[in-house]
């Protein structure tokens, strides 16, 4: 009989994804045949001629698996779909493509992973809430949360409320992204909650901030950035950003992968200052890119641009924005960072904690 679990999240952005690619590579590095399944997804790509969830083919990647839609990807909620299935159910047999689904993998592979989508009352719109999903697969729920001890226990609470009026049984708990320093105090507490609950913890996982390190290609993506120059440094990781009129206060010596944000006017002095730094000091060039920001407009610096000899030997992207510095700033806070295919080295690391802080003897079957 094939063992089944599925993987939920008291929200978005607690890094179920990241704690689901542990447990299968985990689970792979048993010695188990693992398969892995994404019920119902809301972010599609397109893949050869297919619509898929975007995380099932990071997972058909990562794993080296044929990515088959009806099969690792059954049902895509796009823009509109809730809509029309509200209008005519009869149209969307949701629920009879994700029990195809289960049939086929559970007839071939020893354990199933499954992964949830948002919260666990997305989905409820067209009866496929994490819950429902959970309890028409029969899989017990590992449930992720971010650490914290009243917010979270909190959270887990409310979100567990759905599972428990579905009967469907806790494995665990995992709690991602704890500071290193509330370790001690988040298991002990949280871990006393559970425990009245009846629920095991799993593990606690710490903050990394590595895991938070944006793509410059991402980042270009939000500001409306434009691309002039070396587009082979897009996939550089940005650990910091600088704005030009900041930089007397910004220490090159300590630190690496800095985007620098600056106008046209004050790109050459700005540059100038970065430079003075690296050719005096025995450190490595710091800069993961360039944005070039503008009044409403694309600048063209290239023509008086008095650095680009060193920005095409070090391969630095140069990106124009019609955002002025405040507001590509403000855009940059505002995105959540998520793994996907370019981030190869956050995958690698993301399946390293969970094998280092999650006990996997303490997971209840049933």
């Amino acid at each position: 009989m094939t063992t089944k679990l599925y993987v939920a999240a008291t929200n978005q952005h607690v890094g179920k994804t990241t704690c689901t690619l542990g447990l299968v590579e985990a689970f792979r590095q048993m010695g188990q045949r693992v398969a892995y399944c994404k019920p119902v997804g809301q972010g599609a790509v397109d893949f050869e001629n297919l619509q898929v969830d975007k995380d099932a083919l990071l997972f058909s990647t990562m794993m080296h698996f044929d990515l088959v839609g009806k099969v690792h990807s059954p049902v895509i909620l796009g823009p509109g779909a809730t809509q029309h299935f509200l209008d005519d159910p009869s149209d969307y047999p949701y629920r009879e493509r994700i029990e195809l689904a289960t049939r086929i993998l559970e007839s071939e592979y020893e354990l199933v992973v499954y992964e949830g989508t948002g919260h666990p009352g997305v989905g409820s719109v067209v009866g496929l809430s994490n819950a429902d999903v959970a309890k028409m697969i029969g899989a017990p729920v590992i449930l992720v949360a971010e650490g914290g001890v009243g917010f979270t226990i909190d959270r887990i609470n409310l979100s567990l409320s759905l599972f428990r009026e579905q009967k469907v049984h806790i494995a665990g708990v995992i709690i991602n992204k704890v500071h290193p320093e509330k370790i001690d105090k988040v298991r002990h507490y949280v871990g006393m909650k559970l425990k009245e609950w009846g629920i095991p913890l799993l593990g606690t996982l710490p903050y990394d901030k590595t895991l938070m390190y944006p793509l410059l290609d991402t980042i270009r993506s939000v500001i409306q950035g434009r691309l002039i120059a070396n587009p082979l440094g897009l996939n550089n990781l940005v650990e910091n950003v600088v704005a030009g009129s900041l930089l007397s206060k910004h220490d090159f010596q300590h630190e690496q992968g800095v985007l620098l944000v600056v106008s046209k006017y004050r790109l050459n002095d700005s540059m100038e200052q970065i430079l003075k730094v690296y050719e005096t000091g025995d450190i490595e060039q710091p800069l993961s890119g360039i944005v070039i920001t503008g009044d409403g407009r694309f600048e063209e610096p290239l023509d008086d641009f008095a650095h680009k000899d060193f920005v095409f030997k070090h391969n630095i992207p140069l990106i124009t924005t019609p955002l002025d510095t405040y507001g590509t700033a403000v855009q940059i806070s505002k995105m959540e960072i998520k793994i996907n295919l370019q981030t190869v080295g956050k995958v690698k690391r993301a399946i390293e904690l969970i094998k280092d802080h999650v006990d996997f003897d303490k997971i209840s079957w049933q």
